[in-house]
């Protein structure tokens, strides 16, 4: 387009000096070409753009044939700032760009005296071409926003991934319900959402957080030097509950966490909503007065709108994940219950009757009869172990580490281990689907330990301080080295699972014997903050 002016400027004057015009929108229009949609320079540079269109259509055309047909040479010009406002969806900005090139031609035309002697403001010509290039503007502008609106519109009506995830997974949790007895990983995309945040605004401490039944949010990612004990009930006097029932971006000049050295504070809560339901909340925190102004709200929720859908795409999936494998637990202890184990015991009850009639002297005999009894009582006992462990969950009240403690203790009971128990956790929770597989892996470890380790002792530690959690389980047995080969299958079983959770499994051998199993999830904070949870180690 300058290049255009350039060569219509040349014809209509005949005079390079006018070219200086050309120049000038160069550089007014530099800012705007560089940073478009900055909220500063963007602007400024189309209203330097107009001004100097308006000036160098009077000048040209007093320069020209003195007619007012040259402001034709320049305001074809004008199309550019208006185009640039329209794509970036400024309708208002491009409106009052129209209107300062009008005032400015009027004023410009006022003073501008052309060869005739008169102004240019009662040309009749230069009257006339500026109405016909203002008008055009005008029409090409509100164009331009019909388009954009259009473009929109069948954008938004599009099928889109995540709602179609959303769809079939709400219909396969339906389904799951009804029966009988990526991408999609809601801490991985939490820690997404939580990245992109902190690249649009300030914040010393950040989460997202969801609701986990019970009245209560768990912490599905976090970023900040030291432990946040965030609030996480949905009835306390907070920004957060607040936020999760008005489904309204909230601020505060107090912390969101339970406790909190003071000092100045400013802190935005903001709900994340797919449709009509809330399903997590963003919480950002900075130790400076006033940091979240109407500006950066705006930009915070560009982010979290989109990211609403694609979390509850997650946490449908983490939702019919758990149902399914729930009931497949309680049919495994229901089949081996009925199955099984009841044969066994008639097995059991058939080598008693055996014994009770054995008339002859042979010891041999009676020996071989009791050893197959005590090898009928040990699958029993084995597979009561099993039916444990399948029906073993993490309580909604009780929490990991108790329902690890009481594997733990009813294990090492049953196998004559002397059990030391070690738990540290906090009063925030980790999501539902962690904590089973947290679960799972812990009672693999102690059940590697007891079958194979040929222990005495059995050393279990959890710390839970989401989003972080490790747990250990070490025993003084022989080495993983000279382990059953079946133990080294429970191995890969977890390790499958800490994978699922984007967790690290960590193996190595025990000083002065034994192995040590850990899983760890997240990053330790900094633990300063009472725990809501402890028990002595040696229990």
């Amino acid at each position: 387009m300058l290049a255009l002016v350039a060569v219509l400027i040349l014809v209509a004057t005949r005079d390079p000096v006018q070219l200086e015009w050309v120049v000038l929108l160069a550089a007014a229009g530099a800012p705007a070409a560089l940073a478009p949609r900055h909220r500063l320079f963007g602007p400024l540079g189309r209203f330097a753009e107009v001004v100097i269109i308006a000036l160098a259509a009077s000048q040209v055309a007093a320069a020209a044939a003195g007619d007012g047909w040259g402001a034709s040479a320049v305001l074809p010009y004008l199309a550019v700032p208006l185009t640039a406002a329209a794509l970036s969806r400024r309708t208002v900005e491009g409106s009052a760009l129209i209107g300062v090139t009008a005032g400015v031609l009027l004023v410009s035309g006022a003073v501008t005296t052309a060869a005739a002697g008169e102004r240019q403001l009662v040309q009749p010509w230069y009257l006339a071409v500026c109405a016909q290039w203002l008008v055009l503007a005008a029409l090409g502008l509100y164009t331009a926003a019909t388009f954009q609106r259009v473009v929109r519109a069948r954008g938004a009506a599009q099928p889109q991934p995540y709602a179609e995830a959303t769809r079939l997974l709400t219909q396969l949790r339906s389904v799951a319900r009804q029966l009988p007895g990526a991408t999609l990983d809601p801490g991985g995309i939490s820690e997404h959402l939580v990245e992109e945040l902190l690249t649009v605004t300030r914040a010393d401490r950040a989460a997202v957080l969801s609701a986990s039944g019970g009245g209560r949010l768990v912490v599905l990612a976090q970023r900040g030097a030291d432990r946040v004990d965030w609030e996480t009930t949905l009835d306390a006097d907070s920004a957060i509950a607040d936020a999760w029932a008005s489904q309204q971006p909230q601020t505060a000049h107090r912390s969101q966490a339970r406790s909190h050295p003071g000092g100045d504070v400013s802190a935005l809560v903001v709900p994340l909503v797919a449709g009509v339901r809330t399903v997590g909340l963003v919480a950002l925190e900075a130790d400076v007065a006033s940091a979240y102004p109407l500006p950066v709200v705006a930009r915070v929720r560009a982010l979290t709108d989109p990211a609403a859908l694609r979390l509850e795409a997650a946490l449908l999936f983490d939702e019919v994940r758990s149902l399914a494998t729930n009931e497949e637990r309680q049919r495994l202890a229901r089949e081996i219950h009925d199955g099984v184990a009841q044969e066994l015991v008639m097995v059991g009850y058939g080598i008693d009757n055996a014994l009770a009639t054995v008339h002859s002297d042979a010891k041999e005999t009676e020996e071989a009869l009791r050893t197959l009894r005590a090898e009928v009582t040990r699958v029993i006992t084995e597979l009561r172990l099993s039916l444990f462990e399948l029906r073993s969950e993490v309580d909604r009240h009780g929490g990991l580490a108790a329902a690890i403690a009481e594997y733990a203790r009813t294990v090492g009971a049953s196998a004559g281990l002397r059990v030391h128990l070690s738990l540290d956790e906090s009063t925030a929770r980790l999501p539902a689907a962690t904590e089973a597989e947290l679960l799972r892996i812990a009672q693999e470890a102690v059940t590697n330990a007891r079958k194979h380790a040929s222990a005495a002792n059995l050393w279990v530690t959890c710390e839970v301080d989401p989003p972080y959690a490790r747990i250990e389980v070490s025993d003084d047995g022989q080495g993983i080295a000279d382990q059953r080969p079946d133990g080294r299958y429970g191995l890969a079983i977890m390790a499958e699972r800490a994978e699922r959770i984007r967790g690290r499994l960590e193996i190595s051998p025990r000083h002065p014997s034994g192995t040590t199993v850990a899983v760890v999830v997240g990053t330790s904070p900094r633990r300063d903050n009472v725990r809501g949870s402890t028990a002595p180690e040696g229990e």
